[in-house]
């Protein structure tokens, strides 16, 4: 039996060696570019729309503060057992968690850095548990954030822009809207 698990674990580790060659090594200024973006817009307003993008992307809102601008979310946690852990007696379990950084600049500019790790913990069947977290590094995962984002910034804008000021809105209509000679006949509506 101890023969097969052995075999088992080096099999494991001779399948996930490779993987584990072709992680990139980017530089920090590499990874800045990545993970970080600049907005024209106040903090408050850059925080709303990463927190609507966190909630829409599935993620649980674990702590947000807009004053220190930190927010920490994470997604459903997932079964990631494998074949081979199945037979060595182990279980796995993951997430993605994903932490924001919102700094105000100046001329109410906001600059916003995300970071997204992928957590997977497992546990033997003889109590030994251990946890690997391995960031994620792919730009187009950022890249996405960074478009919803974006999407969400000008919504917002485009919702707050639309509010009108009670001192330079319009005065009201002297003439109301007669609804009655702007329905379509009856004859009319039974077409459509």
């Amino acid at each position: 039996m101890t023969k097969f698990l052995a075999a088992v674990a080096a099999a494991s580790m001779l399948a996930t060696t490779p993987a584990l060659a072709k992680e990139p090594k980017l530089t920090p200024m590499e990874l800045q570019a990545i993970q970080s973006r600049e907005f024209e817009v106040t903090k408050a307003m850059a925080f709303g729309a990463v927190m609507t993008v966190i909630q829409d992307l599935g993620y649980t809102v674990e702590s947000a503060d807009v004053t220190s601008g930190f927010i920490t979310a994470a997604s459903p946690t997932e079964n990631k057992t494998g074949i081979l852990e199945a037979f060595a007696g182990m279980s796995s379990s993951g997430n993605t968690v994903m932490t924001a950084f919102l700094l105000e600049l100046p001329n109410q500019r906001t600059r916003v850095r995300l970071n997204f790790v992928n957590s997977k913990e497992s546990s033997t069947a003889y109590g030994r548990d251990s946890r690997k977290d391995k960031p994620i590094l792919e730009p187009a995962i950022y890249n996405n954030a960074w478009e919803r984002i974006d999407e969400s910034l000008f919504v917002m804008g485009a919702l707050t822009d639309g509010v009108l000021d009670p001192e330079t809105a319009p005065a009201e209509r002297a003439d109301p809207i007669d609804r009655k000679s702007t329905r379509l006949n009856s004859s009319h509506e039974s077409h459509l």
